[in-house]
């Protein structure tokens, strides 16, 4: 990757890694559906505001809002939902872990369906590292409490979707500016959630506590809005499987900000599972090495 791409690659990282904290502070005031509202129609206007703001073209017919209104479904309110609702019942750091198997899922995926982004040795064995640190990084905080099933199968159906999302953006999302292609999918997404918040969740309920608006603006503007733009435009840059390693930081950034701000020790896991994190990251993208 170019400096470029790694820059916009740790900004994303840093952006999510707080994503489940943020969740966990947010589901405690409001239900799963009224938070996934809230957050995509936060992130569908600030988005929405920077393409109007630089003049930029919408997609001009149904044929090409299409792809757009798939993903918003596939890429962003499923997804969301699948992991807001599983940290009800599931904890945050098992919640990481599953979400690190999107790289996995995408790498399969991609090998059938893109010719540029095809399975490798060196892709597969970097991305089993990357895994590995994600465990050994988060490992002394599995088995602390009880996890539903139900919760974990959550997560790993959101990385399915995400998985597939990814790859299907890279074949049919090309035709309109990047901006765009990381703003238009918030359209279908912001219309699905708030139909089915206002079906589930009713009355929906306004934020009480600053704190949960807090969560709300952290997760809508920059977890969606902003994060999406970056998305869309690594997936172009670098392909699917290489965007799907962000996930890979989440767990890193989280645990290092409780070093940071909460005082929890600096452990052997920490220091063991980010080496083996930066490793995967080094490999896979290591063009010397990669097959032609």
């Amino acid at each position: 990757m170019q400096t470029k791409h790694w820059f916009v690659f740790i900004t994303l990282g840093a952006v999510w890694s707080a994503s489940f904290l943020w969740i966990k502070i947010a589901i405690e005031e409001l239900g799963p559906f009224t938070i996934v509202a809230y957050r995509v129609l936060l992130g569908l206007l600030f988005a929405g505001g920077v393409v109007i703001l630089r003049k930029l073209h919408w997609p001009q017919n149904l044929k090409e809002w299409t792809p757009f209104l798939i993903l918003g479904l596939t890429n962003m309110a499923l997804p969301f939902f699948l992991i807001t609702w599983s940290e009800l019942h599931i904890d945050s750091a098992v919640a990481s872990i599953l979400n690190a198997t999107v790289p996995l899922f995408t790498l399969l995926i991609a090998h059938f369906f893109l010719q540029d982004d095809k399975m490798t040795l060196q892709k597969v064995i970097g991305l089993l590292i990357g895994f590995g640190g994600v465990v050994i990084l988060l490992s002394k905080d599995l088995g602390a409490s009880q996890n539903s099933v139900l919760g974990q199968l959550a997560v790993i159906l959101a990385a399915v979707l995400y998985g597939i999302s990814g790859v299907y953006a890279r074949r049919n999302t090309q035709h309109v500016q990047g901006i765009v292609r990381g703003t238009a999918p918030l359209v279908s997404a912001t219309a699905i959630m708030w139909i089915a918040a206002f079906a589930a969740e009713s009355p929906i309920q306004i934020p009480a506590l600053p704190l949960t608006w807090i969560a709300l603006l952290w997760l809508g503007v920059l977890g969606s809005g902003l994060a999406f733009i970056m998305v869309f435009y690594l997936i172009h840059e670098i392909g699917p499987t290489r965007t799907s390693m962000v996930t890979y930081l989440f767990p890193v950034g989280g645990v290092i900000l409780g070093v940071i701000f909460l005082n929890e020790q600096l452990s052997w896991q920490l220091v063991t599972g980010s080496l083996l994190i930066i490793l995967s990251l080094v490999i896979v993208n290591w063009k010397r090495l990669e097959a032609k």
